[in-house]
């Protein structure tokens, strides 16, 4: 029986009661699709869901074949190796007691003499270097997410479910998931707000407020029918609004002759020329025909008003997120950062970068890169203040904001507008709305709390309470902005630093975002590090 996926009637609403999806159908076969949708419409749950992780409260999924999971953090134990996340390490001791020459026939039997070339091949085809016995912890989160993805091309599994595989990948990283998913021939469901990974599928679904729906083709494929969508519900939202304001104006017409007519038979009723029986039964006649239009014209405007919602509601899924960025009037000729000669790591440890210096000056946009564990994040923590350098001279002229991965900026008991408030104090209540809603957190979204938000809800979050200020910070820096965030937000976060005239460091791996934000030097950590 070939592997397939079938999921029928499926709802699912948080702890709290906010519906997730309700009646959802969907079906997958031996084809790689690409699961999006902005932050918090429910993409991780529905693969926890898929997985056994969650029980369907409504509905149900059937699974035909065996599955594999990837998650976005992958959980290290304590001691834990490669042997042990690969689930040999059992089978590699036998191995080990057959070379010494001390296995028995009915171990001989058993033994996989394969084995250590299959991982080596797992490895390989995710591009990284390790033996079985290298320990998780001792790798960086972009190792560890390649190990974990390894062990589960090493399980041959019918299906990959994979949540942001390429989160804090470098760029080898990232390429080497790109061909691996680009010569699977299984199933695979990737959530994923990588674009060049998404080029790769062989179809799309969407899930929105409206539902889920299913695009056959890649990312540009989806695209051009979004835009196709796009401009066809906001002709149709512009229709609805003209049939509610034709029934408005048939409403007045009518009433207005209603009125002439009363005010003709007021007239003849005063003349006395007819009889009281005769004006009476006109009088009925009328009021009658007038409460039949009334209720005709109350419905034909509640249907054209219901259309005018229902469009409304298909326009703000389908239309991209736009923000605006106040000045911050950096001179051209300001200096902002300097970095003289510095030598830099941690206790107890080699140098992580040694004689490393970096001068930017006004408005410009310098792009961070390099391999994980060349330096960046130390680079980051040195320029914020939060590590000291061992030698070496690092000075910030500007006003600073860094928002780093776990948006630390942010007060986990407060709320969203709670939050924007602390950190621009001067904003009013109206000016904290409207900076928050360019956001997309409108009315009672600012009112969530920061600890219940997902990933790119925080980050979405941070940029707002930051970008949307009187007066945002001259140096911005931003560490791997777009791992957490969905696509829509990152082209809303691209629009914005767009329109954003300070200066920029940003650490990313995401060429594509790099590019759509104008970045005009990258400097490559990788030529600089002390092992390099």
């Amino acid at each position: 029986m070939p592997a397939s996926i079938t999921i029928a009637n499926l709802s699912w609403a948080t702890p709290d009661g906010r519906t997730l999806f309700s009646d959802l159908d969907l079906s997958f076969g031996a084809e790689r699709v690409g699961l999006v949708g902005r932050n918090g419409v429910g993409k991780t749950t529905l693969l926890k869901i898929v997985s056994g992780e969650l029980l369907a409260r409504s509905g149900s999924v059937a699974v035909s074949g065996k599955v594999g999971v990837l998650r976005q953090a992958v959980q290290v134990r304590a001691g834990e190796t490669i042997a042990d996340l690969f689930g040999v390490r059992a089978a590699l001791d036998l191995l080990a007691r057959a070379a010494a020459g001390a296995a028995s026939a009915e171990d001989l039997a058993q033994a996989d003499w394969t084995l250590d070339a299959r991982m080596a091949a797992a490895l390989s085809r995710v591009g990284l270097e390790a033996d079985q016995d290298t320990q998780i912890a001792a790798l960086s989160g972009g190792q560890r997410t390649r190990a974990a993805l390894a062990a589960l091309v090493f399980a041959e599994p019918d299906f990959l479910l994979l949540d942001e595989p390429t989160n804090n990948l470098d760029r080898d990283g990232r390429d080497a998931v790109l061909d691996l998913l680009a010569n699977w021939c299984a199933g695979a469901i990737v959530v994923s707000h990588d674009r060049a990974l998404l080029e790769t599928m062989d179809a799309i679904v969407e899930l929105t407020s409206l539902g889920a729906k299913r695009y056959g083709g890649n990312w540009s494929a989806y695209r051009a029918r979004k835009a196709l969508e796009l401009a066809a519900a906001e002709h149709d939202l512009a229709e609805a609004e003209k049939r509610v304001a034709d029934a408005d104006r048939r409403a007045q017409a009518r009433a207005e002759r209603q009125e002439q007519r009363d005010r003709a038979g007021k007239k003849k009723a005063m003349r006395g020329d007819m009889p009281r029986i005769l004006l009476g039964g006109m009088k009925n006649i009328a009021e009658n025909t007038s409460g039949k239009c009334s209720r005709l014209a109350e419905k034909q405007r509640a249907e054209a008003l219901a259309d005018v919602e229902e469009s409304r509601a298909r326009v703000e899924v389908l239309s991209p997120l736009s923000v605006t960025v106040p000045s911050t009037e950096l001179a051209a000729s300001k200096q902002v950062l300097r970095i003289d000669d510095v030598i830099v790591g941690y206790d107890g440890g080699a140098p992580v970068l040694c004689d490393f210096s970096l001068a930017i000056t006004g408005p410009e946009r310098v792009a961070i890169v390099g391999p994980n564990g060349s330096g960046k994040t130390t680079l980051l923590s040195i320029i914020s203040g939060r590590m000291l350098p061992w030698r070496g001279r690092v000075r910030v002229m500007v006003e600073r904001v860094m928002l780093d991965q776990h948006v630390s900026l942010l007060e986990p008991a407060l709320s969203i507008l709670e939050s924007f408030k602390r950190i621009n104090p001067e904003a009013d209540e109206n000016a904290c709305r409207a900076s928050l809603a360019r956001f997309m957190f409108r009315a009672d979204a600012a009112l969530q709390g920061v600890g219940t938000l997902s990933g790119g809800q925080l980050l979405r979050a941070g940029l707002a309470c930051v970008l949307g200020s009187a007066r945002p910070p001259e140096l911005l820096i931003l560490d791997e902005p777009t791992n957490h965030l969905d696509i829509d937000s990152i082209e809303a976060v691209e629009a914005g630093l767009r329109a954003y005239d300070g200066a920029l460091l940003v650490v990313s791996h995401d060429a594509t975002f790099l590019e759509n934000i104008g970045i005009e030097r990258v400097v490559d950590l990788s030529r600089v590090a002390p092992n390099s």
